[in-house]
């Protein structure tokens, strides 16, 4: 059989290269024939000799260099297998199903407490089951994994060995798992510690600014302002220092900060305990100071971190203050703001917006103005305090709305039967997106959740967007609008555009029923002027009673039918008492305006002793509407962040996109147990 054997490749041909310097000798001895006889006779003679030798030690040397090989083979392969059995590095091989055919010594090592029967890689590794294998189209997968408290970086591939099964007769495996699993193992628990310290030195900007500096100062005698401010700077400085964090303060009122990311984490554990520290001082100041703090974190430069700290400090100052906002590549996440901002008696700031409204809508040849989706009186009341706005510039203006619900359905069918106004003032969405031209501005109120706009394609279509709304901002805004006028504070929309109609136009006069869809947005969202009142409330109402709007009759036009006051009623005895101070109830989904009778069933519900929150959801259009109220003790505008929602600390929603009531009931009570636990509310 040794004799069969043919060497083939790069040692054959080195085998051969002798038998081939034959043939160029008999050539050589040729051509030596022709030059001189004798000299090609002693020629042929050497090559005669040379051929002999090298034919025999060919064929003489052949099964002994096969013999060898094969020798060289098994050692090598011996080798080879023992410094794959002694290799630092765990690996392993195991099959489709997870049973561990082999392992390496520093793979077994790591299991020291397992039974050697244990041969399944979930026996041995929790964290790995076969659902985690690669598939057919990765090849390959890694994850890490923590074991005996040290840190693995676990590599998985298939490796394919075709004709297996055919060749093994000790193993029968179906053809379709003709493969192997190999696990191969790094220890990076050092690596680990390395990034993670590296990350904890990361340095973070920020910004802290002080939300009620001139009310603070003039709360206090002016030999004692200045002491205050001392007072306030102490805490701040000391609590930066105390994580060896740099202050820098930029005005009266505003401070840059430098801190590590650990020292975040510390501030993150606390909840920022700096926030009600500097409410503690008080040195015979009527009122408390209240801060404002923005972060920027996981940011590839400090520029970025510090962009990302002034877009936080604006959110915060948006929300009202008294909270502090963390911007990072991921998300926004918010830390306080539990209590009700106290509103400014000034209205310069209602005078500074109207004048940026009025040359933003003079600049344009056409004004659009929409609220949120399922308008109520506070949205449509606003759209047409716009829409007045707009009309007393002499522009051409429009209201996007998609038909009224039943709660608001006397005020827009009086405006859309009036004659008084075109044929045009109210616009589906779809003639809305056909009427955009570049000279359109557009106005969103009631609303800065671009999702829960009219129209969300028209915020696409649109470069100039004005945003006027009393909700306190989230993450999710309304991006590159040009006017954003909001004011957490405030008791309504309507409000806020009964202030800026007094500085669009002077003189403006404003038509009755327009004053009544103020008026009403105004008593709607107060309930009645007990909610949220306060000074610039009442002189907006004031302004719009002069104007003409007949009270009575708004009062009228909200009274509630028989079938729904039953279904109001009805859902009131229904109603859980859940941890003894928080309503929860269901309201019926058989009526005409089921979401306007779920906030007043929550109206409802506070006026029940020992009730600090209600909450009442319905079936509305395929999806579960939450309405959640409060008086001073809960902020229900966090928990309804939680379930994707907003609103105001003591008036919020939020939309589940089903229509399972139970699932969302108990949505609703994990967020309130967990933010109990975690001491929010």
């Amino acid at each position: 059989m040794k004799d069969n054997v043919r060497f083939k490749g790069r040692l054959g041909m080195y085998m051969r290269w002798p038998l081939l310097m034959s043939l160029l000798l008999v050539a050589l001895n040729i051509w030596m024939y022709i030059i001189d006889r004798n000299a090609g006779g002693m020629m042929t003679v050497f090559v005669l000799v040379y051929i002999v030798i090298v034919a025999a030690l060919y064929f003489y040397n052949r099964s002994r260099i096969f013999e060898d090989l094969v020798e060289f083979a098994m050692q090598y392969q011996s080798v080879q297998n023992s410094l794959l059995k002694e290799m630092s590095v765990p690996y392993a091989v195991a099959l489709a199903d997870g049973s561990i055919v082999w392992g390496n010594n520093s793979f077994w090592q790591l299991f020291p407490e397992k039974k050697k029967r244990e041969r399944s890689i979930h026996q041995l590794i929790p964290e790995l089951n076969r659902g985690m294998f690669p598939k057919e189209d990765t090849q390959h997968m890694e994850l890490e994994l923590t074991h005996n408290h040290r840190d693995y970086r676990v590599e998985l591939r298939r490796v394919y060995m075709n004709g297996f099964i055919n060749q093994e007769p000790l193993v029968d495996i179906p053809e379709e798992q003709e493969y192997f699993i190999t696990l191969y193992m790094t220890d990076v628990t050092e690596l680990n510690a390395y990034i993670r310290e590296n990350e904890n030195q990361r340095l973070i900007a920020g910004l802290i600014y002080i939300d009620n500096y001139d009310e603070v100062m003039e709360s206090v005698e002016e030999v004692r302002q200045s002491l205050l401010v001392a007072l306030i700077d102490r805490k701040i400085n000391k609590y930066i220092g105390d994580v060896d964090g740099i202050v820098k303060k930029l005005e009266k009122d505003k401070y840059f900060i430098v801190i590590k990311k650990e020292s975040y984490r510390k501030f993150e554990a606390d909840k920022f305990s700096l926030l009600e520290e500097v409410k503690q001082v008080n040195i015979g100041n009527a009122r408390s100071a209240t801060l404002s703090i923005g972060l920027g974190l996981n940011t590839a430069t400090y520029a970025q971190s510090y962009n990302y700290a002034r877009v936080a400090i604006d959110l915060a100052l948006a929300r009202g203050g008294d909270q502090a906002v963390i911007k990072d590549c991921h998300g926004i996440t918010y830390f306080g703001g539990k209590k009700e901002q106290t509103s400014k008696n000034t209205r310069v700031k209602a005078r500074v917006k109207a004048e940026a409204l009025r040359e933003f809508i003079v600049s344009k040849d056409q004004v659009l103005v929409m609220g949120h989706r399922i308008a109520d009186a506070d949205s449509l009341g606003a759209c047409v305090g716009i829409y007045r706005a707009a009309k007393a510039l002499k522009k051409k203006a429009s209201i996007v709305m998609n038909g009224a619900q039943a709660a608001v359905r006397p005020l827009y069918d009086e405006l859309l039967n009036s004659s008084e106004y075109e044929n045009d003032l109210f616009l589906t969405p779809e003639r809305a997106l056909d009427c955009v031209t570049e000279n359109t501005m557009v106005v969103v109120v009631d609303s800065n959740k671009p999702q829960m706009t009219e129209c969300p394609e028209l915020l696409k279509r649109t470069k100039t967007i004005a945003v006027l709304d009393h909700h306190r901002q989230s993450s999710n805004v309304i991006e590159n609008a040009v006017l954003s006028y909001i004011e957490p504070y405030s008791s309504s929309t309507c409000e806020m555009v009964a202030e800026v109609l007094q500085y669009i136009v002077e003189d403006i006069r404003i038509p009755q029923v327009e004053a009544d869809c103020l008026y009403a947005g105004i008593m709607i969202d107060t309930r009645n002027f007990m909610n949220r009142t306060g000074v610039r409330t009442f002189e907006a109402a004031a302004f719009l009673r002069r104007c003409g709007a007949d009270i009575t009759k708004v009062r009228k036009m909200f009274r509630d039918d028989m079938e729904s006051y039953r279904a109001k009623a009805e859902a009131v005895r229904m109603a859980e008492v859940y941890r003894e101070q928080y309503a929860i109830a269901e309201c019926p989904c058989n009526i005409e305006s089921p979401t306007v009778l779920a906030a007043q069933t929550a109206n409802e519900l506070l006026d029940i002793s020992g009730i600090k929150a209600s909450f009442v959801l319905t079936i509305y259009q395929e999806k579960i509407y939450m309405s959640a109220r409060s008086i001073d003790e809960v902020n229900v505008q966090i928990i309804a962040e939680k379930l994707g929602g907003g609103g105001h600390i003591n008036a919020a929603g939020a939309q589940f996109d089903h229509t399972d009531m139970d699932e969302a009931i108990q949505s609703l009570k994990a967020v309130i147990d967990q933010m109990i636990v975690e001491g929010d509310i």
